[in-house]
């Protein structure tokens, strides 16, 4: 389980395919000072699993369902990357309940900037619309976000100046595909009263 609070944003090194999977190494320093075989660390907003590290990075495979879901696929050497690891059980949840799950990808529709602080709307798929709410939690690339406004077809975030510098938001241009993860209790809410409707 992860927050959401991205701790560092790191750099790809390499995105070798490997038939239906792929390796990706990642240039970093912070998230690999108590890294072990086996651990999990969220990039941008996908929960993956250490099989390598060293003080200066670390490497996950990456499988298909990981691919197809996410927008890692894309990944280029030099890419930056949102990075976080698991949420230890004493400490801080700052953010809020992110699983590193990704749901799909949406697209940055538009900048509207402001004197301190940018609004960013994005696409909303019609699959995913039902669990996105006005002042609801949504994880976008890994970062926890507070929903501004939304519509059938689109959501806004406000992002402020240090969310826009910390992480790799600040870059997104239109046309760019971001990695979303939905509230996942408002997903357990959806399945209990589906169930019970059915009953």
């Amino acid at each position: 389980m992860f927050t959401g609070i991205i701790e560092e944003r790191g750099q790809v090194k390499e995105l070798v395919r490997q038939g239906d999977s792929a390796r990706l190494s990642i240039n970093a320093t912070d998230v690999v000072t108590d890294a072990q075989h086996g651990a999990s660390i969220a990039v941008n907003g996908v929960c993956l699993t250490v099989v390598e590290h060293s003080p200066t990075g670390f490497t996950v495979d990456v499988m298909a369902e990981s691919l197809d879901r996410s927008s890692l696929g894309d990944l280029q050497p030099g890419s930056p990357v949102n990075l976080e690891r698991a949420v230890r059980a004493d400490g801080r949840l700052d953010g809020h309940i992110v699983q590193g799950h990704v749901d799909g990808v949406v697209e940055v529709l538009r900048h509207t900037e402001h004197e301190h602080w940018t609004e960013v709307a994005f696409s909303l798929p019609t699959a995913l619309a039902v669990y996105v709410a006005e002042k609801g939690s949504v994880a976008l690339d890994g970062v926890s976000l507070t929903v501004a406004s939304v519509t059938d077809r689109e959501f806004s975030v406000c992002l402020i100046p240090t969310t826009l510098s910390l992480t790799t938001l600040g870059e997104r241009a239109v046309g760019d595909r971001v990695n979303v993860e939905v509230d996942v209790l408002a997903k357990y809410v959806e399945r209990m009263v589906g169930l019970r409707a059915t009953a």
